[in-house]
């Protein structure tokens, strides 16, 4: 992986964004595309949209990528200085206690603790049961609700982020440790595919949407759809990494190192089957490896974008993750190559007949 990517995804990770929140993710797309697309406007929610002219009007080709991380934001703040919090996006329980939070205030950041009540004081019968979210809170250090709010500026709506820096892990150099993978990587491969295409002949005008609110009900793709009004969309994901234990290979087979996710079913989307196949062929022909991989749970911006208009053949490419929707995941460099390989020939290929053919 070239050292600027690695910078690229280093920033695009650390940038905090949760639901509602992505106007830092989208400062650093605007920043990567504004001397690369012929055009770079936002919509009405603050998607993102760069706009790369090719050789003709159309098709237009979406290629999409949430900018939103899941996260919390403050509810309340109790009088001895805890703050209270609701979770944005689909937070499992078990993986917050202990943890390391931002909350992000008018008066700057303020960092805190996710506790509960400690196990010494539950009962043997409690100690078993998962902690509920709603039995949580944040120590940030406050004396009281006064020197929390007055002094801190916590507020109710504040956004609250894991703090997670980005890591390069040892062997090898591969690895890539860090917090919202699940969408910056997809981000990351928009931008630098419009980078790579900037000044080469493609038959279509390209579309690098980075598309907000996705963890709580994928509005941002249906607005910036709106705009776009794609005749294809790639929507450019993460994919669930099965390759730890206890994951059985009927839940997920998908692999760090393996290559491209192609989606063939998830959540809120089935494929385009003549789109997904197209895909396969050229991931044969030009020998880069590939998983195919299934989502019966969950959706992504495919979900909203497919059904725009009349009907917009879509495709979800993902680069496989491990720990997907906790503080921090870890992806492959390798993966995140090949998968810019394969959205870089699918650009390549959508011309008009393609694009017709795939409804024919």
């Amino acid at each position: 992986m070239k050292k600027a990517t690695i910078e690229l995804l280093r920033e695009l990770t650390e940038a905090n964004g949760v639901p509602g929140f992505e106007g830092r993710v989208a400062a650093i797309m605007r920043a990567q595309l504004r001397d690369v697309a012929d055009e770079v406007c936002t919509d009405g929610l603050g998607s993102l949209i760069a706009r790369l002219d090719g050789a003709a009007e159309r098709p237009r080709v979406m290629l999409a990528a949430h900018m939103d991380e899941i996260g919390f934001m403050a509810k309340l703040v109790t009088d001895e200085g805890y703050v209270k919090f609701a979770n944005l996006g689909g937070w499992w329980d078990q993986v917050l206690l202990g943890q390391r939070v931002v909350i992000e205030t008018a008066k700057g950041p303020v960092r805190g603790i996710i506790g509960a009540k400690p196990p010494h004081l539950l009962s043997d019968e409690d100690r078993k049961k998962v902690m509920a979210a709603n039995d949580m809170f944040i120590d940030v250090g406050a004396k009281d609700r006064d020197e929390a709010c007055s002094e801190l500026g916590i507020r109710a709506g504040d956004p609250i982020v894991p703090w997670s820096p980005f890591e390069v892990l040892a062997g090898g150099g591969d690895r890539l440790l860090g917090k919202g993978w699940d969408d910056r990587v997809g981000v990351g491969l928009a931008i630098e595919v419009l980078q790579a295409m900037q000044g080469k002949q493609h038959p279509n005008a390209l579309f690098a949407v980075g598309t907000v609110q996705e963890e709580v009900g994928l509005r941002g793709a249906e607005t910036s759809a709106d705009v776009v009004d794609p005749d294809v969309a790639l929507v450019l994901e993460t994919g669930i990494a099965g390759d730890v234990p206890g994951i059985k290979p009927e839940e997920s087979h998908v692999k760090l190192g393996g290559g491209v996710a192609i989606y063939v079913l998830e959540g809120s989307a089935i494929p385009n089957l003549r789109l997904r196949n197209l895909a396969i062929d050229i991931c044969e022909e030009r020998g880069l490896d590939y998983q195919l991989t299934i989502l019966q749970r969950g959706g992504t911006d495919a979900g909203r974008i497919h059904q725009h208009a009349r009907g917009v053949p879509s495709l979800v490419l993902g680069v496989p993750c491990r720990h997907i929707h906790t503080h921090a995941g870890v992806i492959d460099a390798r993966d995140y190559d090949t998968t810019l390989k394969a959205t870089l020939a699918l650009c390549e290929a959508l011309d008009e007949q393609t694009v017709a053919s795939l409804t024919d």
